[in-house]
């Protein structure tokens, strides 16, 4: 018999996997609340290490995608990366020293930023044939570590804020700065698995329940992309304001206003 807590973790991938499906990045920023409030994980930072892992693989298999369709600046993607996996293996170690309860509720505040960037959205316009450069390197190096250092603190994969910085860095069109910033994603998120999980702060079992559902959630997520194409930018609007919602119920719990 499955225990409740494995339908849990199966729904809560799912969910996860429908919203990153039906309208791309911003929904793995929902990981680790669900892991903490709805598959009741009581240690917040079990909660963002085994976030950790379920971005690095998502992203993974979503960067598999992209690099089939052409859509991979390497060379651009492997400076920001490289500079920021550094950046990543400090802050998680930092991270791992915050008092659970305020991590959550930093956590809450990144995520009003991110439902804030995403209302803004975000233009297609840029070059396609830009390349790695002497103009462009110390842009992407110094992105790639503040974004490194972000997403290692709070086990998230950060595309929302990935792709904005190599399109700003390099001039790069979105569609290519989506499909660049999984490399990162995936650098990012791996290198604060590995820190976490060295500290026993992986739920492997849930882990594992998570990427499942999250495949299982991504099928009819990526179906119902296709049929509401003509609304992704009302869908992205309501994904962000589904994350605030999320983050102003985090700060409430955080200050005991249950």
């Amino acid at each position: 018999m499955i225990a409740p807590e494995a339908f849990l973790g199966l729904g809560a991938g799912a969910l996860v996997g429908f919203t990153l499906g039906l309208v791309g990045g911003g929904g793995s920023i929902l990981a680790t609340p669900l892991l903490v409030y709805l598959a009741g994980v009581a240690n917040p930072h079990v909660a963002i290490g085994t976030s950790a892992v379920v971005v690095a693989a998502n992203a993974f298999v979503n960067l598999l995608n992209h690099a089939r369709a052409g859509n991979v600046k390497w060379r651009c993607a492997a400076v920001f990366s490289l500079a920021g996996v550094a950046g990543a293996a400090a802050a998680a170690a930092f991270g791992k020293s915050i008092d659970g309860g305020r991590l959550l509720a930093l956590f809450a505040l990144l995520m009003l930023a991110v439902g804030a960037l995403m209302l803004r959205g975000r233009a297609a316009a840029g070059e396609p044939s830009v390349r790695l450069n002497r103009s462009n390197f110390p842009k992407l190096a110094s992105a790639g570590a503040g974004a490194g250092a972000l997403s290692g603190f709070f086990g998230i994969g950060g595309g929302f804020l990935i792709a904005p910085a190599l399109v700003a860095a390099t001039g790069m069109p979105l569609v290519f700065a989506i499909g660049s910033s999984l490399v990162a994603v995936t650098a990012f998120g791996l290198t604060t698995a590995i820190s976490y999980a060295a500290a026993g702060l992986v739920d492997w079992r849930l882990a594992g329940l998570f990427i499942g559902g999250g495949v299982i959630g991504g099928l009819p997520g990526a179906w119902a992309a296709r049929r509401l194409a003509s609304s992704r930018g009302a869908l992205n609007r309501l994904l962000a304001i589904i994350i605030i919602a999320v983050a102003l119920y985090m700060l409430a719990q955080a200050s005991g206003l249950h």
